[in-house]
């Protein structure tokens, strides 16, 4: 089912990304990690869906996107990246396997750290972040996605690494197989994954060959 939304605030996160509040229809329902297929309703548009997770909290009386603009693309980021307060979208009903099922590790390539944002929120209202780790790679410290709010929550076990410029505070790595076994002591704990494809795809594989069960790899397949 499609529902018609307004636009409520749209705030600044990094250089290239920013926070949407919309209504939240009567009745709408997510779980912290789902997404929803999102679409601007301007003439021509109103079939371009594109999906985005929700960030804010299940409580709050909004729902909240938190979109990456690819100005490269001159597609559906770049146009809502141009809308104003007031406009409207058109959001599908939620959907999606990213969902919380224990403590465990979260391990997030850029725009990826989303289905996490709302999952953390949860956790860290009812003081249940104990046991959770973050590992965030970005291509620089200026394309972390709240990482004020991240260390809030986390502490210490936010970790943040940075590809493309070495920096003090940061890590200067990939996350693969030699990062994993430096920090991961257990693989039998959940492991959520989200990101790019390739790098998904290549983090489960090293994962599963470092002994996590295919039961505690959580991501949208």
């Amino acid at each position: 089912m499609d529902h018609i939304v307004r636009i409520l605030d749209i705030k600044p996160v990094t250089h290239d990304v920013k926070c949407f509040r919309i209504e939240k229809p009567a009745g709408y329902h997510f779980t912290p990690g789902q997404a929803t297929d999102l679409a601007i309703n301007k003439p021509g548009m109103e079939k371009e869906t594109r999906p985005f997770t929700f960030t804010a909290l299940i409580s709050e009386p909004y729902l909240e996107l938190t979109i990456k603009r690819y100005p490269e693309r001159h597609g559906v980021t770049d146009r809502i990246h141009q809308l104003e307060t007031g406009e409207e979208l058109i959001i599908s009903d939620s959907w999606g396997a990213i969902e919380y099922k224990g403590p465990g590790y979260f391990i997030a390539g850029g725009a990826g750290i989303t289905p996490f944002i709302s999952i953390l929120r949860s956790l860290h209202q009812d003081h249940k972040t104990a046991g959770n780790k973050l590992f965030f790679s970005n291509k620089t410290a200026a394309d972390i996605i709240y990482a004020d709010e991240l260390v809030n929550i986390l502490g210490s076990n936010a970790l943040f690494t940075l590809t493309r410029e070495p920096k003090s505070g940061y890590e200067n790595s990939r996350i693969d197989e030699k990062f994993i076994t430096g920090r991961v002591s257990d693989f039998t704990s959940h492991f959520y994954v989200c990101g790019p494809d390739a790098m998904v795809a290549e983090i489960v594989d090293t994962l599963k060959k470092l002994g996590a069960s295919a039961d505690a790899l959580v991501f949208e397949k």
